[in-house]
């Protein structure tokens, strides 16, 4: 049975999923969104793009485990992609469609060819928006890179000082994003400010925090064979979509996933940053809703 329209709270593994399905009416392959963060939510995206997608495609939004409006599980080390993956195939089985297409943004890309891989039959087609490759340390290096293209003058000094000390990529990065202020933090994530001020805006609104435990699990615990070398394995269509300006997972991340990926195609977004669907918002749902329209 096929879920209707509407606000759902779903006990899946023990957590209670929040849910949400929009343009039922339209009886199309449901669309599954994939926040990022890791540990982020859909507020922002379900008050932006969301609605300019479910005016044409069936969309079901839900949050991961100890995200957002979901519940947090009882351990604090339970966030694994095999368990993230698990929730996602309940999620699927709960929504009563045999197969779904994805859209996963950031971090929420990498779950997405994750989910792809782990379990295909349910996967129809998937867009990436800025996706990540968590266990590269390039990604490390992408992010420094960008802070210090958008620095002022004392933060590039201080950004300079760390990578000049002996210690391991990983230490380097988490010094550097402690010398960082919100300001910082929207320049790297955004070309347009304005947009940069709406987003922040609504995450101050949505009153959710992300908890950073999905993170450093994740990071601890990588899989044991890498993502990068499992990519020839995914054979969904793939659309990748990459804002020029990207400064957090950068056009870098985007050309392994690119050469990598077997049948994917590839748009730059040339006035986005890591966000094109907020920087560029009719262009963004223009380009997915006909990627999914195609056979």
């Amino acid at each position: 049975m096929e879920r209707e329209n509407g606000e759902y709270t779903v006990e899946i593994n023990g957590i209670f999923h929040w849910i949400k399905i929009e343009g039922k009416e339209h009886n199309t392959i449901p669309l599954v969104i994939i926040h990022g963060g890791p540990g982020g939510n859909l507020y922002t995206f379900e008050r932006t793009i969301g609605p300019l997608l479910s005016n044409e495609r069936t969309v079901v939004y839900y949050e991961q485990r100890g995200c957002g409006r979901s519940s947090k599980p009882i351990s604090e080390t339970a966030y694994s992609f095999n368990e993230l993956i698990d929730d996602f195939q309940e999620i699927v089985e709960w929504i009563g469609s045999e197969k779904v297409d994805l859209l996963g943004y950031s971090f929420g890309g990498e779950l997405a060819l994750e989910i792809t891989y782990a379990i295909p039959n349910a996967v129809n087609k998937v867009v990436l928006s800025g996706p990540s490759l968590m266990a590269l340390k390039t990604q490390y290096m992408i992010q420094i890179a960008g802070f210090m293209s958008i620095a002022d003058v004392p933060l590039a000094d201080k950004i300079e000082k760390i990578l000049g000390e002996n210690s391991t990529i990983e230490t380097k990065y988490n010094k550097v994003w402690g010398c960082v202020d919100i300001d910082t933090m929207d320049r790297l994530l955004f070309e347009d400010q304005s947009v940069a001020k709406m987003y922040r805006q609504l995450g101050q609104e949505s009153n959710l925090t992300n908890t950073g435990l999905m993170l450093k699990i994740l990071q601890e615990n990588p899989a044991k064979i890498p993502l990068t070398n499992r990519l020839k394995d995914i054979h969904s269509t793939a659309l990748l979509i990459t804002g020029a300006h990207d400064r957090n997972t950068g056009i870098p991340i985007s050309k392994i996933i690119h050469r990598n990926l077997p049948n994917c195609e590839w748009t730059l977004f040339n006035r986005s940053a890591h966000f094109p669907e907020q920087e560029e918002p009719d262009k963004f749902v223009r380009e997915v809703l006909n990627f999914l329209k195609t056979a």
